[in-house]
């Protein structure tokens, strides 16, 4: 993969889209990654790894080893932490995300250049350039959106601020989205997730939302919360021209029938793959599920294959593994990502998993965790699995199935996983465990020859939701941005494990 020079608009930190095919990702990421390499050659790390003398990508994959978080951090993000500048990337870093995604690890800093912030603001324009696919009236686009977030009070360290990625962008809005967008600045900036749902329920009679944005889970509750406050039977007595969910973070469907019982019918949606490290893509097709790359979003990718020969039982990427360009990979296989990032992320493993679906448009889907999944004996479980499983169950035996959490635990000499899944309704939790055995075995070849070897059949808890979102409080999560974790292991796993017997033991006083 050489690198043409022309191509690249040196007065910005993108890729000029006006001088590339936008039907050409692999130009696209040629350009992107030159650009990047030039900007950033006189950091510490551009000088560390001589970024001035590579050329190409397999100098520059030579050159630069994959960087986990810690490796990242440790070496080179905690010196901007600490206010120094010219680390990963020119000049100070404003601000840091502090993200722990779906682990439960203590929260990572992740950093927020204002090159990075300008290339989140641009993709986002694309969302409102495609909304004309989803036929979704002008009329109705220019009313208010509602925006459900972290807290946009953030905390000074050194020279950078610090908080929650939504609360980052939500202090400095795109230009176009402000007149527009809910609930206003003093809202955001209130520390708590209960403070901020308060105001929103309290003002939600002055508004007239048509778009709702933010992970499912989180809108859900506030959408219940109004529900309930105002004695209506659905969200459309009050907003009668909500039509679109910008939705992202976790998968829709377990939560797509109850948000639709709550609006008052269906809707468009648009689906989203925004991180603290880059905004990486959004579904731009209502008639396909999947979601298209950003590759003019000042983010350079590769791709790992993940599998045995490559990542460990832990996740952890091998030593000397290969790692593919866009115009290396192959449909249905599942890839870790990497990054390289305008604000300092150098061939940085995210964590997520993703396989092409149309590999010349560049069409994705999320399918995991590099560390979330379940393979205690080679059973190869991805987190795609367990909810396209759930998700089945759910509908064949029309249960009211939402949150689940897994782990692996010993049974007979021998090994099962344990699924904790929420719903407020009295289910058998054996017929569900007997139902879900049969789709995963469906889903996945090795689970099903596992399971007549070292694996048993899974035990099924059925537990109300209520107890997942008080476990994120408790763990200090409950900001409307944090994710329930769908894998658990080691210490987190104990320490679930140990609430949920403490909440089923004050039900029996």
């Amino acid at each position: 993969m050489s690198i043409p020079g022309k191509i690249v608009n040196r007065k910005i930190g993108l890729v000029n889209s006006k001088n590339v095919n936008e039907q050409n990702p692999v130009q696209f990421q040629k350009a992107t990654l030159l650009k990047l390499l030039n900007t950033a050659k006189k950091t510490e790390i551009g000088k560390y790894y001589h970024f001035d003398k590579i050329t190409s990508f397999d100098e520059f994959q030579n050159a630069v080893p994959i960087h986990d978080y810690n490796k990242m951090y440790d070496e080179w993000w905690h010196k901007s932490l600490a206010g120094e500048q010219n680390i990963a990337w020119p000049g100070t870093v404003p601000f840091f995300a502090l993200s722990s995604g779906t682990s439960g690890a203590p929260s990572k800093y992740i950093p927020v250049t204002k090159d990075m912030q300008k290339a989140m603001r641009q993709s986002s324009l694309g969302i409102l350039a495609s909304v004309n696919k989803f036929k979704m009236p002008i009329s109705k686009l220019v009313k208010q959106w509602l925006m459900i977030g972290g807290s946009a009070s953030l905390t000074k360290y050194n020279n950078s601020l610090v908080g929650d990625l939504s609360g980052i962008n939500g202090r400095k809005p795109p230009l176009w989205i402000r007149r527009f967008k809910k609930p206003e600045l003093a809202t955001t900036m209130l520390p708590t997730w209960e403070e901020r749902a308060e105001m929103i329920v309290k003002n939600a009679e002055k508004w007239n939302i048509s778009v709702v944005s933010g992970i499912p889970s989180w809108v859900q509750l506030i959408l219940e919360k109004i529900v309930d406050h105002y004695q209506i039977e659905n969200i459309r007595e009050l907003w009668p021209d909500l039509s679109l969910f910008v939705t992202g973070g976790i998968n829709l469907e377990p939560y797509k029938e109850n948000l639709e019982n709550i609006i008052g019918g269906s809707m468009m949606y648009i689906d989203t793959y925004l991180a603290s490290e880059g905004f990486f893509a959004f579904q731009n097709c209502p008639e396909r599920d999947d979601m298209s790359l950003l590759f003019n979003a000042g983010i350079f990718y590769e791709f790992i294959p993940f599998n045995d020969d490559n990542f460990d039982e832990v996740g952890m990427v091998k030593e000397g593994t290969k790692a593919y360009t866009i115009d290396e990979v192959e449909e249905d296989i599942d890839y870790a990502m990497v990054i390289s990032t305008c604000a300092g992320a150098w061939r940085y493993l995210i964590g997520d998993n993703v396989k092409f679906t149309d590999k010349t448009l560049g069409k994705i889907k999320i399918t995991g965790r590099t560390q979330h999944f379940l393979s205690v004996c080679g059973e190869h479980l991805s987190v795609e699995n367990m909810n396209d499983a759930v998700c089945n169950v759910k509908e064949k035996l029309d249960l009211d199935l939402r949150e689940f959490s897994v782990g692996v635990i010993p049974k007979n000499n021998h090994f099962a996983h344990e699924w904790f899944i929420g719903s407020d309704a009295t289910i058998d939790n054996e017929m569900v465990a007997r139902n879900l055995d049969k789709e995963l075995k469906r889903l996945n070849d090795d689970y099903q020859a596992e399971r007549g070897a070292m694996l048993q059949p899974p035990i099924v808890h059925i537990i109300p939701n209520d107890w997942f979102y008080e476990w994120t409080k408790l763990r200090g999560k409950m900001n409307g941005q944090s994710k329930v974790s769908r894998v658990v292991k080691g210490s987190n796993q104990a320490e679930w494990q140990k609430f949920v017997e403490s909440k089923r033991t004050a039900l029996l006083i």
